[in-house]
Protein backbone atom coordinates (compact mmCIF):
# COMPACT_ATOMS: atom_id res chain seq x y z
CA UNK A 1 0.00 0.00 0.00
CA UNK A 2 2.44 2.58 1.03
CA UNK A 3 4.87 1.92 -2.08
CA UNK A 4 1.62 2.35 -4.63
CA UNK A 5 0.98 5.51 -2.77
CA UNK A 6 4.72 6.55 -2.95
CA UNK A 7 4.52 5.51 -7.41
CA UNK A 8 1.08 7.29 -7.53
CA UNK A 9 2.69 10.66 -5.96
CA UNK A 10 5.72 9.90 -8.17
CA UNK A 11 4.33 10.09 -11.08
CA UNK A 12 1.91 13.29 -10.29
CA UNK A 13 5.39 15.00 -9.51
CA UNK A 14 7.15 13.87 -12.14
CA UNK A 15 4.34 15.36 -14.46
CA UNK A 16 4.47 18.41 -13.01
CA UNK A 17 7.38 20.57 -14.47
CA UNK A 18 8.14 23.64 -14.21
CA UNK A 19 8.41 24.40 -17.81
CA UNK A 20 9.92 28.22 -17.32
CA UNK A 21 13.08 29.35 -18.26
CA UNK A 22 13.85 32.67 -17.01
CA UNK A 23 17.07 32.97 -18.75
CA UNK A 24 14.84 31.45 -22.31
CA UNK A 25 12.51 34.23 -21.50
CA UNK A 26 14.60 37.11 -21.30
CA UNK A 27 16.50 36.12 -24.66
CA UNK A 28 13.00 35.69 -26.55
CA UNK A 29 12.00 39.27 -24.40
CA UNK A 30 15.56 41.05 -25.61
CA UNK A 31 15.02 39.84 -29.02
CA UNK A 32 11.42 40.92 -29.07
CA UNK A 33 12.74 44.58 -27.94
CA UNK A 34 15.64 44.69 -30.04
CA UNK A 35 13.10 43.96 -33.05
CA UNK A 36 10.29 46.57 -31.80
CA UNK A 37 12.67 49.32 -31.36
CA UNK A 38 14.17 48.52 -34.88
CA UNK A 39 10.79 48.64 -36.66
CA UNK A 40 9.81 52.27 -34.66
CA UNK A 41 13.17 53.73 -35.31
CA UNK A 42 13.06 54.49 -31.47
CA UNK A 43 16.38 55.35 -30.09
CA UNK A 44 16.89 53.71 -27.07
CA UNK A 45 19.41 52.75 -24.91
CA UNK A 46 20.05 49.27 -22.94
CA UNK A 47 20.34 49.76 -18.95
CA UNK A 48 22.59 47.05 -17.74
CA UNK A 49 19.65 45.41 -15.68
CA UNK A 50 17.95 44.48 -19.75
CA UNK A 51 15.29 47.41 -19.47
CA UNK A 52 15.78 49.75 -22.43
CA UNK A 53 14.52 53.50 -22.48
CA UNK A 54 14.59 56.49 -24.39
CA UNK A 55 14.85 59.67 -22.22
CA UNK A 56 12.32 61.97 -24.06
CA UNK A 57 13.23 64.92 -21.89
CA UNK A 58 14.93 64.77 -18.90
CA UNK A 59 13.13 67.31 -16.68
CA UNK A 60 14.99 69.50 -14.10
CA UNK A 61 16.55 69.32 -10.68
CA UNK A 62 18.68 67.02 -8.56
CA UNK A 63 16.32 65.37 -6.67
CA UNK A 64 17.31 61.64 -5.32
CA UNK A 65 14.98 59.44 -6.54
CA UNK A 66 14.41 56.01 -4.65
CA UNK A 67 12.49 53.32 -3.53
CA UNK A 68 10.79 55.44 -0.89
CA UNK A 69 10.38 58.20 -2.97
CA UNK A 70 6.79 59.11 -3.88
CA UNK A 71 6.32 59.96 -7.33
CA UNK A 72 3.88 61.74 -8.91
CA UNK A 73 3.06 60.74 -12.88
CA UNK A 74 0.53 60.66 -15.81
CA UNK A 75 1.43 57.87 -17.84
CA UNK A 76 -0.07 55.17 -20.59
CA UNK A 77 0.99 51.67 -20.47
CA UNK A 78 1.39 49.62 -23.94
CA UNK A 79 2.11 46.07 -25.24
CA UNK A 80 4.06 45.57 -28.08
CA UNK A 81 1.28 45.31 -30.64
CA UNK A 82 0.20 48.58 -29.59
CA UNK A 83 -2.67 48.13 -27.14
CA UNK A 84 -2.84 49.84 -24.51
CA UNK A 85 -3.52 48.17 -21.24
CA UNK A 86 -3.82 51.26 -18.70
CA UNK A 87 -3.51 54.96 -18.82
CA UNK A 88 -3.88 57.86 -16.09
CA UNK A 89 -6.81 59.57 -16.33
CA UNK A 90 -5.18 62.33 -13.78
CA UNK A 91 -2.41 62.71 -12.14
CA UNK A 92 -1.79 59.43 -9.95
CA UNK A 93 0.93 59.46 -7.06
CA UNK A 94 2.75 56.19 -5.64
CA UNK A 95 5.75 54.93 -3.24
CA UNK A 96 7.85 54.08 -6.14
CA UNK A 97 9.17 51.05 -3.93
CA UNK A 98 5.36 49.69 -4.98
CA UNK A 99 6.03 49.93 -8.86
CA UNK A 100 7.15 47.14 -11.18
CA UNK A 101 10.59 46.98 -11.76
CA UNK A 102 10.96 48.47 -14.74
CA UNK A 103 9.99 51.63 -13.30
CA UNK A 104 11.97 51.67 -10.16
CA UNK A 105 14.62 51.73 -12.04
CA UNK A 106 13.46 53.64 -15.06
CA UNK A 107 11.75 57.16 -13.01
CA UNK A 108 15.16 57.71 -11.82
CA UNK A 109 16.53 58.53 -15.19
CA UNK A 110 14.61 61.76 -15.10
CA UNK A 111 13.66 64.51 -13.00
CA UNK A 112 10.37 66.41 -12.10
CA UNK A 113 9.33 67.78 -15.96
CA UNK A 114 10.64 64.92 -17.20
CA UNK A 115 9.32 62.11 -19.78
CA UNK A 116 10.93 58.78 -20.50
CA UNK A 117 10.24 55.83 -22.75
CA UNK A 118 10.41 52.21 -20.89
CA UNK A 119 10.04 49.22 -22.64
CA UNK A 120 10.68 46.68 -20.05
CA UNK A 121 11.43 42.91 -20.38
CA UNK A 122 8.69 40.53 -18.54
CA UNK A 123 10.67 39.55 -15.61
CA UNK A 124 10.78 43.53 -14.50
CA UNK A 125 7.07 43.15 -15.34
CA UNK A 126 5.16 41.14 -13.96
CA UNK A 127 6.96 38.13 -15.05
CA UNK A 128 5.60 34.78 -16.02
CA UNK A 129 2.02 35.83 -14.48
CA UNK A 130 -0.78 37.71 -16.00
CA UNK A 131 -2.31 40.54 -13.59
CA UNK A 132 -5.53 41.28 -15.98
CA UNK A 133 -7.06 39.82 -19.25
CA UNK A 134 -5.31 42.71 -20.79
CA UNK A 135 -1.46 41.79 -20.12
CA UNK A 136 -0.50 38.14 -20.82
CA UNK A 137 2.08 36.20 -19.15
CA UNK A 138 5.14 37.00 -20.12
CA UNK A 139 4.44 40.50 -21.43
CA UNK A 140 7.19 42.87 -22.32
CA UNK A 141 5.40 46.33 -21.84
CA UNK A 142 6.13 49.87 -23.16
CA UNK A 143 5.55 52.91 -21.09
CA UNK A 144 5.70 56.60 -21.86
CA UNK A 145 5.70 58.10 -18.26
CA UNK A 146 5.62 61.84 -17.34
CA UNK A 147 7.34 62.78 -14.03
CA UNK A 148 5.46 65.25 -12.26
CA UNK A 149 6.95 65.22 -8.86
CA UNK A 150 8.67 63.37 -6.77
CA UNK A 151 9.38 63.43 -3.11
Amino acid sequence: MIIGLFLIVGAFSACKKDSYDAEKQAKIDDGLIVDFIAKNSIVAVKHSSGLYYQILSPGTGNTVINSSTNVTVNYEGRLLNGNVFDKSAAAATFPLGNLIQGWQIGIPLIQKGGRIRLIIPSAMAYGNTSPSSSIPANSVLDFTIDLIGAQ
